[in-house]
């Protein structure tokens, strides 16, 4: 739901202010209660009635994006990243910065002496078409700069940016609009997940919940350049559902209920197996109290880049397998 409005935006960690006014403004007369905290996160609350245990649905707003560090003489803009970027995939991309449009630019192929396996951030420069600093007195240090790509379906795919997270986004709205949770279950719209879970490290303070689902968009390995054995995801598989990643082994309770929802609903599902990176459950369960966590995702091809790719029926399923979730009291039996 809004998944194309969602991707759209623009909104790098720092900047989530016009994705989460877009997020409060569809779930308005659809909660019982809604509210900003003080980092940005966004918590919205449908109360339950069958079920005396809290839980928390969590999708970061971020996505990764660039940042000005310098405005050269010649008119160029160096550029960081804000998140984690290889410098390779934005070479030649198109770019917007404070409404104005630029482009990577690096030597071109037939002027490089030799051919580079690995690119820095410091040998890239965004054009704008100014020639000298003093025409880029409507850009600063610290703007954000943002890939232009939008939302485009294509059958039963979709190409756009920021995937991570705006699925995960996308999935909490639809689940606020469709679903009756039986438990009370906050909606959590976080902010700075791309640089270091900084939105999800309060939460537990605020509302020391007693289970949580991360909803993600996550790595696709179907590519051409790895061998199938490799994979970490596969689009059209279905969620995926994390066992251990960077900083936390999933709760084992809440992983099985989520197979048995699954096998019991006929909704397919693929394990991740690559560990490396990590999520806002680290965060669930090492602040406050701590609370048992797992991660339900969409897989997507070439994430963190300027366009990814996802299947559609992979996004239904994670919408379907979490509103069974919500709607049942198989977790709290299991928790408690």
């Amino acid at each position: 739901m809004f998944l194309r409005e969602l991707t759209n935006l623009n909104g790098g960690s720092g900047d989530e202010e016009r994705v989460r006014n877009f997020i409060k403004e569809k779930i308005e007369g659809k909660v019982d209660d809604v509210k900003v905290d003080n980092v940005g996160n966004l918590i919205a609350l449908k109360r339950g009635k069958k079920c005396p245990m809290k839980i928390g649905l969590l999708a970061h707003m971020d996505e990764v994006s660039l940042m000005i560090t310098a405005i050269n003489e010649d008119g160029t803009l160096s550029f960081k990243p804000v998140g984690g970027i290889d410098p390779r995939v934005v070479v030649g991309k198109e770019l917007v910065v404070n409404g104005r449009m630029g482009v990577v630019g690096y030597q071109p192929i037939h002027l490089q002496k030799e051919k580079k396996e690995k690119l820095s951030f410091d040998e890239l420069k965004i054009y704008i078409g100014a020639s000298k600093k003093d025409e880029v007195r409507d850009i600063k240090v610290g703007d954000y700069a943002y890939f232009t790509t939008k939302y485009e379906k294509s059958g039963k795919f979709a190409t756009g940016k920021a995937f991570d997270d705006r699925v995960g986004c996308s999935v909490l709205l639809k689940l606020i609009h469709e679903s009756t949770p039986l438990c009370d279950t906050y909606f959590i719209f976080t902010v700075g997940e791309e640089i270091g879970l900084l939105g999800s490290s309060v939460v537990m303070e605020e509302l020391d919940l007693e289970a949580a689902i991360i909803l993600e968009g996550t790595t696709a390995g179907d590519l051409p350049s790895v061998d199938k054995d490799r994979w970490a995801t596969h689009l059209g598989d279905g969620p995926v559902l994390t066992f251990f990643h960077r900083g936390y082994v999933i709760d084992r309770r809440i992983l099985g209920v989520l197979i048995e929802i699954a096998e019991n609903s006929g909704i397919p599902y693929q394990m991740k197996r690559r560990t490396s990176g990590g999520t806002d459950a680290i965060s669930i369960a090492r602040g406050g109290k701590g609370a048992p966590a797992a991660v339900v995702s969409v897989p997507s091809r070439y994430i963190h880049s300027p366009l990814s790719v996802i299947n559609l029926e992979d996004y239904e399923n994670v919408f379907k397998l979490v509103k069974k979730l919500i709607e049942s009291n198989t977790l709290y039996a299991k928790l408690k």
